[in-house]
């Protein structure tokens, strides 16, 4: 059944709901709330000024609308909360005016003022709770409002026959399972505790088994397959590498050999270079790729932006021009004459090393003789993008690169299916990115400190979490920092605005601009994380810093630092204050990973959640690591036993084997 053909969907919302990632049924029944609200009513004598509560009242006067300001209004009346007549007061909702009678009964959910006698209220309903509610919380877009959301899935879910259950039936009988219908249901419309918990298990059991089941297979995959042994001509590469203009670091050595080592193995290489922020994780990946043209194969490189696609093309083409390999860079960016003819030339073989996003794996993009793929920042993408790159070759050697460290236990399961090598030691001359936890009441030291930075004739970054003003939110945006920083600097300091939704070619000419010292500001949202490589930024300012993950802020600050010049890190924050401090005191990516699991509540792996296959709807990696432990083992009995599975569990494998 398609997604259509379910009541209330049409042509509209359906492009909507692909906004929201929903293209499937299965997608629907599985776009979880993101949150519950619990509402329990109480007796306000027994409330917290602290606390929102839940309370039922009667309406006692007619409301009153006050109009504050533009698009801000005040809907104010009295109500009796038991024997208490109290001062009730809602903003923006001047539209329920109409419904609220006098002696209407209505719920409550807010903030009681005792001093004051005033209820601010969050939310209103236009009934009594009698009994403790527990409500969904779905993320919503513009065209799609929470209770049509609500009203599919509960169409979906009828209509539904058979959706399909990806836990074997001999665990969900070991571990008492609710069936997939019966779990929906329950996320979606929870009538008490107890259920929800039972659904939310099952639900995160199915998502790790999965998970386990794809990286235990490939696994089992990669330890069978043969690879290609490279005979590449070793004084040439002595020659590449006598010529770089830099020493490289013990930890670099040793990963370089490693990937050599692999290169002439037999062996199929299915590798990770995990290193922190600036520990020149780039450089070793190039190594491998000069390797494996003087062998006389070819390589490919997908970085997940084109700006780090950019970055990755400038730095080898200097690396190599005395040297007779030829590099070629593919984006979506690039003019339909020049694309045609790097296709050719890559088809003929002679195109050494492609370059570029994930452009790469279109359909049309053939190799001659692939030998080596490299994924740089493999989390952002998915399984199957990866592997539609390996597919491109006959058994390719293959690297993964990651600047976002994760503590060894986590590591060791998630990645249990690839060899690691680790790079911690920094690049001589780089010196530590000193940082500073700053509330928004001190803006103006950090604003003296970049001044003088600028007088020196260094750059700034300057990052928030918003492209534009909202007041729900209540939080910075470019735009508006932009402002802000001019009138600060009368005018007289070039900033410029980047983000992600900037097309391609304009956000090439603002990096460009920065990068020759005309801009001296880059305002810009976390689109700048990976892959802006600008050695004369000495200052990083980030605002609403509560919002960001430590390892996302970790690796912001590393785009500071990337010379022999002090650096600083200014976060930016009222909120939070303990945990932002953590990058007061180290530097270490790896430390800092350790302390973002443990301080977070939510345990998103990589800070802020990317595409690809470690983006899980219901399942916390760090909360239910346990789980995760289990699926492991499960999912390899699961597999050692698969050529002798029924018929039924056909589905469930070819979801697996869709990663070849």
């Amino acid at each position: 059944m398609e997604l259509q053909e379910i009541k209330g969907i049409g042509a509209k919302s359906l492009e909507v709901l692909n906004k929201l990632n929903i293209f499937t049924i299965d997608d629907l029944l599985t776009y979880y709330p993101y949150r519950y609200n619990i509402y329990n009513p109480i007796d306000l004598e027994n409330a917290s000024e602290m606390d929102v509560v839940t309370i039922n009242v009667t309406i006692e006067t007619t409301p009153k609308i006050s109009y504050i300001r533009r698009n801000f209004n005040r809907l104010s009346f009295k109500a009796l909360s038991h024997h208490l007549l109290i001062n009730v007061v809602i903003f923006n909702r001047a539209y329920l005016y109409k419904n609220l009678d006098v002696g209407k009964n209505i719920c409550l959910i807010g903030k009681y003022n005792k001093q004051k006698n005033t209820f601010v209220a969050s939310e209103l309903k236009l009934y009594w709770l009698l009994e403790p509610k527990i409500e969904p919380v779905y993320h919503t877009i513009k065209g799609v409002k929470k209770n049509q959301i609500i009203k599919y899935i509960e169409n979906a879910i009828h209509l539904k026959e058979d959706i399909m259950d990806y836990i074997p039936l001999e665990y969900q009988k070991k571990y008492h399972f609710l069936s997939k219908a019966d779990a929906i249901a329950i996320l979606h419309n929870p009538k008490d505790f107890q259920s929800l918990k039972l659904a939310k298990l099952r639900s995160i059991y199915e998502e790790f088994f999965v998970f386990m089941l794809k990286i235990n297979y490939l696994k089992n995959k990669n330890e069978h397959i043969i690879g290609i042994k490279k005979e590449y001509d070793q004084e040439k590469l002595d020659a590449f590498l006598a010529s770089l203009p830099f020493e490289l670091t013990t930890d670099q050595v040793k990963a370089v050999n490693e990937c050599l080592t692999d290169l002439k193995s037999s062996k199929r290489m299915n590798r990770l270079i995990e290193g922190d922020v600036g520990s020149g994780k780039t450089i070793v990946a190039i190594i491998a790729m000069v390797a494996n043209s003087f062998s006389g194969y070819q390589s490919a490189l997908m970085a997940p932006t084109e700006i780090l696609a950019n970055q990755h093309y400038e730095t080898l083409c200097k690396l190599v021009e005395n040297f007779p390999i030829h590099i070629a860079l593919l984006t979506g960016n690039l003019k339909k004459t020049k694309r045609q003819e790097i296709l050719e030339k890559l088809k003929e073989g002679t195109i050494d090393i492609l370059i570029g996003t994930h452009a790469l794996i279109s359909d049309d993009v053939t190799f001659k003789n692939l030998g080596l793929v490299i994924t740089d920042e493999q989390h952002r993408f998915g399984v199957n993008q990866r592997g539609n790159l390996q597919n491109k070759g006959m058994l390719p050697d293959t690297i993964y690169m990651s600047a976002t460290p994760i503590p060894r236990t986590y590591a060791l399961t998630i990645y249990q299916d690839m060899d690691t090598s680790l790079i911690k030691t920094k690049p001589m001359g780089r010196k530590e990115i000193k940082t500073y936890v700053k509330k928004e009441s001190e803006l103006k030291s950090v604003l003296q400190s970049i001044l003088e930075e600028i007088k020196l004739g260094h750059q700034i970054y300057v990052v928030a979490p918003a492209i534009m003003e909202n007041e729900e939110r209540n939080v910075h945006d470019v735009n508006n920092l932009k402002l802000s920083f001019d009138k600060a600097f009368n005018y007289k300091v070039k900033s410029e605005v980047l983000h992600g939704k900037i097309n391609a070619r304009e956000k090439e000419e603002i990096i460009k601009r920065f990068k020759t010292g005309e801009t001296k500001i880059l305002i810009a949202t976390i689109v700048i994380e990976v892959g802006v490589d600008i050695k004369n930024a000495t200052t990083m300012v980030i605002f609403n810093a509560e919002m960001f993950g430590l390892a996302t802020l970790h690796q912001l600050r590393g785009r500071v630092g990337r010379n022999d010049l002090e650096s600083t890190c200014f976060l930016i924050s009222n909120y939070d204050i303990e945990r932002l401090k953590v990058l007061e005191k180290s530097n270490d990516g790896f430390y800092i990973s350790e302390q973002d699991f443990l301080m977070r509540k939510e345990g998103d792996l990589f800070g802020t959640r990317q595409s690809g296959d470690m983006v899980f709807k219901m399942a916390d990696l760090r909360r239910d690591f346990k789980i995760l432990l289990q699926t492991k083992e499960d999912s390899k009995c699961f597999l050692n036993d698969y050529r002798n599975l029924e018929k039924k569990y056909e589905t469930l494998l070819s979801c697996v084997k869709n990663i070849d």
